[in-house]
């Protein structure tokens, strides 16, 4: 366990919930985030999930006071970011890959958000231990690769021993190994109590990472819960070179039981009957099949078919 201390007077008996209600933000005529709805719990990791340009950075803006609101509320244990009495030690944020000064090593950034904090010089190389960046500590910030820029980002969200965590894609440029590192982190500091919300792309590591998830399209949500009980049923795979007879041949043998998508021209995904009851429809109607596999549901397939990004025809 990481086991960090809380700091600067913030009370860790208060319960940091993030609630989102009814959270609407306009540019002009596009609508970024509409009526948007959701709550994030303490002690647990939290994905945020979305296609490109569905609103999961404004909405996470919104949350730390840097984009008003046009209704509704975004709030961190009850209250705004603005009415936190210690903001920076409250909540921890990587949302913009930029901002550091080029000729300042790691070390000096981190020293100067320190200070502007108000946090003690030692939390510093605390920091820099836990997340890995004594190592490069003394290389200036122009030099330092994707994965160090992601170290030292992360490193400074910590300084002040945050309660909350809003992270944006935090495991990008990280190599394998970190990111098997990361998701062990997050998960400890979420076992410590802490609130963790983390907007990622890469949907087989938010499986590892991940216990609840929030997904939205369009600025709205479409689902929220477990991540387990977003994976919807198991489906078996079927390759055919004649799909669309024994797409109507299950359909028939079995309405309203089977639902069938087409994944290719020649390849099924067929959902509620087994590869047995599948293999015996295909074997007494004469269909080949050159494929049946049975499917372990994932939250990519969970992912593509609640935001709508699925291409295959489902019937």
């Amino acid at each position: 366990m990481i086991r960090m201390k809380t700091r600067g007077g913030v009370p860790a008996a208060r319960s940091w919930d993030i609630e989102v209600r009814g959270l609407t933000k306009t540019f002009g005529t596009v609508e970024a985030v509409a009526d948007l709805g959701f709550t994030v719990a303490p002690g647990t990791v939290t994905a945020f999930l979305g296609p490109n340009g569905s609103g999961k950075t404004t909405t996470m803006r919104m949350l730390l006071g840097l984009v008003t609101p046009t209704s509704g509320h975004a709030t961190i244990g009850g209250l705004r970011y603005a009415e936190l009495p210690r903001p920076a030690a409250t909540v921890g944020a990587v949302l913009d890959t930029s901002g550091f000064h080029p000729d300042h090593t790691a070390r000096d950034h981190l020293g100067v958000y320190a200070r502007l904090g108000g946090f003690a010089p030692s939390r510093v190389r605390e920091v820099m231990d836990l997340v890995g960046v004594t190592p490069f500590a003394g290389r200036r910030t122009r030099a330092l690769s994707t994965g160090m820029r992601r170290r030292l980002h992360l490193a400074t969200a910590l300084l002040g021993d945050p309660r909350v965590l809003l992270l944006d894609e935090p495991g990008n440029g990280l190599d394998p190994e970190g990111i098997a590192w990361l998701r062990r982190f997050l998960r400890e500091l979420a076992a410590e109590g802490r609130t963790i919300l983390v907007s990622s792309h890469v949907l087989s590591e938010v499986e590892q990472m991940a216990e609840h998830a929030v997904m939205i399209r369009g600025g709205r949500l479409v689902a929220a819960g477990a991540v387990t009980d977003l994976y919807g049923e198991a489906a078996v795979r079927v390759r055919s070179p004649q799909a669309g007879p024994l797409t109507a041949a299950l359909l028939a043998a079995h309405p309203g039981a089977v639902r069938v998508e087409t994944v290719e021209p020649d390849t099924l995904r067929v959902h509620g009957l087994s590869t047995a009851a599948i293999a015996a429809e295909a074997t007494a109607r004469g269909v080949p099949l050159h494929e049946i596999t049975p499917e372990r549901p994932t939250l990519e397939h969970a992912f593509l078919q609640l935001t709508g990004n699925n291409q295959g025809d489902t019937r």
